[in-house]
């Protein structure tokens, strides 16, 4: 087949199947496949693929076509302008979640230009149920600019081995350092940090089965439940946590866009102030952060 003719059969296979960006996931398919970009397909639309790349549409196209999400097929998302490896042990890096990022690294650099330098060295940070490591990397690679990486020190924990295993690759493939922990929440963390940014499983358990097959089926049931009320997590996590904070340490945490009012009264009821809520681009509250001025 021609580029056109094996892009226009993806279309229509997705289309088939009910694939709402059926247009767009073809495409993404036929680029990675290919390995060109639309300047060169719209420049040469009628050139062949060769048979293996051929041979590889037609099997990726029929994996999306049975809801496997893009990103697992081609082992790639972008997130914060970063591209990251992903697979089924890790929920699929999200463009909402960069809100927390943005959030953290606001926070960070504020603080160096008010002090003329971190205020203490090495800053702590810890991301609790880090998944792929998005969280935590995207912030250690945009601090490069503003600190050498030795005066920033960063953890990832999660209760998934397996995805630890992918988030060490991404602290390969960004060319970074931080400290991996395996555990449940706070139960393998040791002394204090000056950040701890959070984005838990928050989705309420009757919830699960409404959400997309893409998401049900193959994102980790782990990283989604957050259990009767979709608070379990941060009920644990704002009392946990405070053993872990330095005196003034921040604590964020991504939120489900109906969970603000609720996640700020946990905060200030375990002792945190200056509880703040940030929205994403889609205007939803996105984000609680809080400051904890007391050590438990």
């Amino acid at each position: 087949m021609t580029r056109e003719q094996a892009y226009q059969y993806g279309v229509r296979k997705l289309e088939n199947a009910g694939i709402e960006e059926s247009k767009l996931d073809a495409w993404y398919l036929l680029e990675y496949v290919a390995k060109i970009s639309r300047a060169d397909y719209f420049s040469d639309s009628q050139r062949e693929l060769a048979q293996e790349q051929e041979l590889l549409y037609f099997l990726y196209i029929e994996k999306r076509a049975q809801r496997i999400p893009l990103q697992h097929i081609t082992g790639e998302q972008e997130f914060m302008g970063l591209s990251f490896f992903v697979n089924e042990s890790v929920l699929i890096p999200r463009q909402d979640t960069e809100t927390l990022v943005e959030c953290a690294l606001d926070l960070l650099k504020r603080q160096m230009s008010e002090k003329g330098k971190m205020p203490i060295t090495p800053v702590r940070i810890l991301d609790m149920c880090t998944g792929s490591g998005c969280i935590l990397l995207s912030i250690l690679y945009y601090m490069k600019e503003y600190a050498p990486q030795s005066e920033i020190e960063g953890t990832g924990a999660d209760i998934s081995g397996e995805a630890l295993q992918v988030a060490q690759e991404n602290e390969k493939r960004l060319g970074l350092e931080a400290v991996w922990l395996l555990g449940d929440l706070f139960s393998k963390i040791e002394g204090r940090y000056q950040m701890i940014v959070v984005n838990p499983p928050y989705v309420r358990t009757a919830v699960l089965e409404e959400l997309q097959e893409e998401v049900r089926y193959h994102d980790p049931r782990i990283a989604l439940d957050g259990k009767e009320d979709g608070l379990y997590f941060y009920r644990r996590i704002v009392i946990e946590c405070r053993e872990h904070l330095e005196k003034g340490g921040h604590l964020l945490m991504e939120i489900g866009y109906d969970q603000a009012e609720e996640v700020s009264a946990l905060m200030q009821a375990a002792g945190f102030s200056q509880v703040k809520v940030k929205k994403d681009l889609a205007g939803l509250d996105r984000v609680v952060a809080g400051v904890y001025d007391r050590c438990a």
